[in-house]
């Protein structure tokens, strides 16, 4: 066995063409599987980016919400009526808007979500948030999300170099106050944080009592679940209540069951593995009958047909591990430019490193074991 892992490499090493072509296919299929994935966990990651940054212990929201895309109003009594429960601390209605962004140098406006909220209150955890919050007190003041697409303007850039930013948003002019962060998603390309109060001069339509979420936190050493138990016994059936943990997951089984990115992206990945497969397969095949002569010499001096098989099976493992390095180095830039073009928060993880290697060792090993086909068809008498 000691001569095995050097005879396997020496007969990829051999033929270097083949070796580049082998690797180079392996890596396309690694690049294919590991951005397939990392596109589908940014978005999901995206989507709820928004509800995870929530300082909230217990969410309230409509029955009828299914998305934060398409979320639906509820009074704001539900509200006050969960501020009468025992264990809780306080209460916080939430506003949600769609509105139209004028880009300030092209004039040219785009769709962005406003979320509007009491400022005395602490509602995020996102950077840049709280230390704005009495900008927004004051009449027509939003914050900007510098983490929105580049279509809305140099706005964090202009800011930053302490430019007083004018723009409109659904025809009204307001003025930034500061920026904060939180990035796109399914829902918004763009986000926009200011008052309840400012909301409602963007959005004269709406009123203070139809809200879209109500935060409620409960008091320290006092249990939520327990708060939440009484809340839906107590409340109406015209508010789900959910955990913080429950409205995250809310909103990701949405993205996940509901639509077909997770089927597509799926697909995507398993196209990638079905690819390399076939590359692998290809390379080893060809190999194997290269050296079909050899192979047959092994066998009549006494080498049994698992040593050879092994040897099969070794230059699959080999062609895996030289395949993955390079497709992972240059999935490490394509991940950047992805964050850079898109604002998505594509980053490389430890569980896809590994995932997506499994996936190459699995891929590499089924090619090899349908190579080894080719390994019984060295017959020693076709020597002589």
């Amino acid at each position: 066995m000691l001569l095995a892992i050097p005879l396997a490499w020496l007969q990829l090493a051999r033929e270097k063409v083949r070796l580049c072509v082998a690797l180079a296919g392996i890596g396309f299929a690694v690049i294919l599987m590991m951005m397939q994935l990392g596109f589908q966990e940014a978005l999901f990651i995206a989507a709820v980016n928004f509800h995870v940054n929530l300082k909230t212990d217990i969410v309230l929201i409509n029955p009828q919400t299914t998305t934060l895309f398409a979320i639906k109003n509820f009074s704001r009594r539900r509200l006050y009526q969960a501020a009468g429960i025992d264990g809780v601390e306080s209460v916080t209605p939430l506003y949600l808007d769609f509105g139209f962004w004028r880009n300030p140098e092209t004039r040219k406006t785009r769709q962005i979500l406003v979320i509007g909220f009491d400022p005395s209150q602490a509602v995020f955890s996102l950077p840049g948030v709280d230390e704005y919050l009495d900008q927004i007190k004051l009449s027509d003041v939003v914050l900007f999300d510098e983490n929105s697409r580049p279509e809305y303007g140099p706005i964090a850039e202009q800011f930053k170099a302490g430019k007083t930013l004018f723009t409109e948003v659904s025809g009204r002019k307001v003025t930034v106050g500061g920026l904060f962060q939180l990035g796109a998603s399914f829902s918004a390309d763009g986000n926009l944080i200011t008052s309840d109060v400012n909301l409602l001069r963007l959005f004269p339509g709406r009123t203070l009592g139809l809200i879209d979420i109500g935060l409620i936190n409960v008091k320290s050493g006092v249990d939520a679940s327990s708060v939440m138990s009484t809340l839906k016994k107590t409340l109406p059936d015209d508010v789900l209540v959910l955990s913080k943990q429950g409205f995250v997951r809310f909103e990701r089984e949405y993205w996940e069951t509901s639509t077909t990115i997770g089927f597509i992206f799926t697909l995507g990945t398993l196209m990638g593995f079905i690819v390399g497969m076939v590359i692998v397969y290809q390379i080893l095949y060809t190999d194997v009958s290269d050296h079909l002569a050899e192979y047959a010499t092994l066998k009549a001096m006494g080498y049994k047909s698992r040593f050879l098989y092994s040897v099969v099976l070794q230059e699959a493992f080999i062609l895996a591990v030289l395949g993955f390095i390079p497709g992972f180095a240059l999935c490490l830039g394509l991940y950047k430019l992805v964050r850079d073009g898109t604002a998505l928060p594509m980053f490389m993880t430890i569980d896809r490193v590994a995932t997506v290697f499994v996936l190459t060792l699995i891929m590499c090993v089924i090619s090899g074991g349908i190579a080894m086909r080719r390994v019984q068809a060295a017959d020693p008498a076709d020597i002589f």
